[in-house]
């Protein structure tokens, strides 16, 4: 028997009948017969005002590319203090919600330039090149361009599922040659925001973010020394880690906010009236996320058991393994009218897809499962449906669902 991550507290403690949102999870799938990813608004409210208690000086935005489904980002709406986009579909989404809005990822075309000038957002540039082709096109539109830069550091957080600096990388610009660039984009009368700078993500160490987080303070206030130019905003990124696999324990947030408060009371004069945000996408919305799929069949074959559910890797490649994790461990995963009920036996639970990669539990330990159970998987609000492969065999998408909305 393999271990499963740790359930998220909201659920862990119930016991019978899964309930998300106020609903059963039976009651979810049944009115669509078929996979269902079911958010609950009340979790992510409940994650910004932690936020909110442990940066009280921060702005909050929110990444969608974690979750970009409609209806949450108009509850985002309400909590957050902007959005960050990475494509002009992600951008068509929120533009009509009230918030700022900032562009960054590499490869921007010219289209979604002019998109993003047309509507008066920040671009956070990746290239000089990128510059270039933003004040060429706003220049041909008449408009002032709003520009930050996107910077490479020369520090990477430690201890993150994904590094995005201290190192030759696609995303920003490297970090000496910013200076020049602000000078360049303040001479061109572009409307410069500040910097963007994001060092990795999915980090559960406290002290890294910590370390990480200093270390990003001072290097926006040597490059506004070296450029002469005070940035309006320094984006911080985020990186904030939650607990998938067996072992992980949920990021002390509360030390971070405190260390991160106490740098910026000091912070170096050119810094003084800048603004400072946090960027967090999977910390807001992955744990508020269940993914429910139906038991279609249950098979035993060279001794093993075998739970075949009518949705996998289509609907929820992250589960499977598949998705940045280099050895694959198994999410928390539970039957859906048995919470808190005794296991009985190792079973893996696979999906409907001709591929030995469609495996959402490797080995766990289930009470015992009946043909028309739900299984649910747990931490499925982020880099779920929009990240994996749904028309993969033409079995078709799963069904999106945003429960009631938070407290009064």
């Amino acid at each position: 028997m393999k271990p499963m991550g740790p359930i998220p507290p909201e659920f862990a403690a119930q016991q019978g009948e899964l309930t998300i949102a106020g609903r059963s999870a039976r009651d979810w799938i049944a009115e669509r017969e078929g996979p269902l990813f079911v958010y609950d608004p009340a979790i992510v409210a409940a994650r910004v005002a932690r936020f909110r208690a442990a940066f009280p000086s921060i702005d909050l935005h929110y990444a969608i590319k974690a979750n970009p489904f409609p209806p949450l980002l108009a509850a985002m709406a309400e909590m957050v203090d902007g959005f960050d986009v990475a494509s002009a579909g992600e951008l068509a989404k929120v533009r009509g919600l009230g918030r700022p809005v900032s562009f960054a990822g590499p490869g921007k075309r010219d289209a979604e330039l002019t998109a993003a000038l047309t509507a008066g957002i920040t671009i956070n540039l990746e290239s000089e090149g990128e510059a270039e082709r933003a004040l060429s096109i706003a220049a041909g539109l008449g408009v002032t361009p709003r520009l930050a830069v996107r910077v490479n550091p020369d520090v990477e957080l430690r201890g993150s599922g994904m590094k995005m600096g201290g190192r030759p990388s696609p995303f920003g610009i490297d970090a000496g040659r910013v200076p020049a660039l602000v000078r360049h984009l303040v001479a061109a009368r572009a409307d410069w925001r500040g910097f963007h700078i994001y060092a990795g993500s999915q980090a559960l160490d406290p002290q890294a973010i910590i370390d990480t987080q200093a270390a990003t303070v001072a290097l926006a206030a040597r490059l506004a020394e070296e450029a002469g130019q005070a940035p309006p905003l320094v984006n911080l990124g985020g990186g904030f880690g939650i607990p998938y696999f067996a072992g992980d324990v949920s990021l002390d947030l509360e030390r971070v906010g405190v260390a991160l408060e106490a740098t910026l009371a000091e912070r170096p004069a050119i810094l003084k009236d800048s603004r400072f945000a946090i960027e967090l996408g999977r910390w807001l919305v992955a744990e508020a996320g269940v993914y429910l799929a139906n038991v279609v069949d249950i098979k035993e074959s060279g001794g093993e058991q075998f739970l075949i559910l009518d949705g996998g890797l289509n609907h929820q490649l992250a589960a499977s393994g598949n998705f940045g994790t280099v050895v694959r461990r198994n999410y928390p995963l539970a039957l859906a009218r048995a919470m808190g009920a005794a296991v009985s036996g190792t079973v893996s639970v696979v999906g409907p897809l001709c591929t030995p990669l469609d495996r959402l539990g490797d080995r766990v330990g289930l009470p015992p499962a009946r043909i028309g159970d739900v299984v649910a998987i747990f931490l499925a609000g982020a880099y779920g449906a929009t990240a994996s492969p749904s028309a993969f065999l033409g079995h078709g998408p799963a069904d999106e669902v945003l429960g009631s909305g938070p407290p009064e």
